[in-house]
């Protein structure tokens, strides 16, 4: 993964929980860009965004998706009103689709409608229960939720989120150093395993504070997704970045929650989610040995209709919070095209 994906990896770990009042603004654009303050663009929002999405350049990138295939990524949903006022407009501009429907379109190698959509949502979290899956049902919309084994049954949270709040709370580690807390955060993610896992110790030990549970889904909670059309993914044991980790790791990350669920679920998993978002060679030659289907990046692209591979399907993250002009700009690919290019501006400034 490179340095604009670990970063909005990072980003997407920070909740206001996790750092108390000086947690991020609500953005409109991908981490570290940013925020207008300007008469006209409304708080909150990036000032180019907003111009765009108002401008002609907005339905040349509303005829281009059209041809396109867009996987929306969530992490955590917690209002139930928002995000069906979300679906509402998804279900009038595209066309839902299930897992089941893009795996048999990748296996026949036949295109997906225009401006078809599929609804995903990432790290076991309770709001896809509470909250996600009553407005799915009310709308008889699919969706997939990929979960981290280990958290499943437990009121933990992420690594990823314990590390944002035990950064911005005072712990500190040996190997990370950068400056700012998505920079640190990014630096944590790109450590070798052990060195990730030794690191985030000396921040639990260092910190004095410790960061708020949150509730996960059980077994049980599971089964009555699948039951309610949200079909359930892998997404490794623990949720490390694969590529930092070795061979064997990646076995057994892999392989020990492909039989969880399995046992769980009463049938395999066919889909699974790369953790932080990044392929992984070594991971997609396991999950075809495995029998998946799918496998999802989080690289905030569009699809083809018909993805050019099955096991590197792009996902855009989405904010469940934003407002409808925010995300009709991630649904055109214009957010998307903006943050790429923004993030190219900073790597050749840099």
């Amino acid at each position: 993964m490179n340095t604009p994906d670990l970063r909005s990896a990072a980003w997407s770990a920070i909740t206001p929980e996790m750092v108390g009042p000086r947690s991020r603004p609500a953005l409109a654009v991908a981490p570290g860009q940013p925020v207008a303050a300007e008469a006209g663009v409304p708080p909150g929002t990036d000032r180019l965004v907003h111009w765009l999405r108002h401008s002609p350049a907005q339905p040349l990138f509303r005829a281009r998706a059209a041809r396109r295939l867009a996987v929306l990524a969530y992490r955590r949903v917690t209002d139930r009103r928002a995000f069906g006022a979300q679906l509402d407009r998804l279900c009038r501009v595209a066309v839902p689709v299930s897992l089941p429907a893009l795996e048999q379109a990748l296996r026949e190698g036949r295109p997906l409608p225009p401006r078809s959509v599929l609804i995903t949502f990432d790290d076991a979290d309770r709001g896809v229960l509470d909250h996600a899956l009553p407005a799915l049902t009310a709308r008889r919309l699919p969706a997939v939720a990929f979960v981290v084994t280990e958290l499943v049954g437990t009121d933990r949270p992420s690594w990823r989120q314990e590390a944002a709040f035990l950064l911005a709370n005072g712990g500190h580690a040996r190997a990370v150093t950068a400056d700012g807390l998505p920079a640190r955060l990014a630096q944590l993610a790109s450590l070798p395993d052990p060195d990730r896992r030794r690191s985030l110790h000396e921040l639990r030990v260092s910190s004095p504070a410790r960061p708020p549970r949150r509730q996960r889904l059980t077994p049980e909670q599971l089964r009555l997704l699948a039951a309610g059309q949200v079909a359930i993914g892998s997404q490794t044991l623990g949720d490390p970045e694969l590529r930092r980790c070795d061979d064997d790791t990646v076995q057994a990350e892999i392989r020990t929650a492909h039989r969880t669920l399995t046992g769980w679920l009463g049938t395999a998993p066919t889909a699974f989610a790369y953790p932080g978002g990044g392929h992984d060679v070594r991971a997609a030659r396991l999950l075809t040995e495995l029998g998946y289907r799918s496998a999802f990046l989080a690289d905030h692209r569009l699809n083809p209709r018909l993805p050019r591979e099955a096991l590197r399907v792009s996902r855009l993250t989405v904010d469940p919070g934003c407002d409808g002009d925010q995300f009709e700009a991630v649904l055109s690919g214009l957010h998307p095209a903006v943050s790429r290019w923004r993030g190219a501006q900073r790597l050749v400034g840099s």
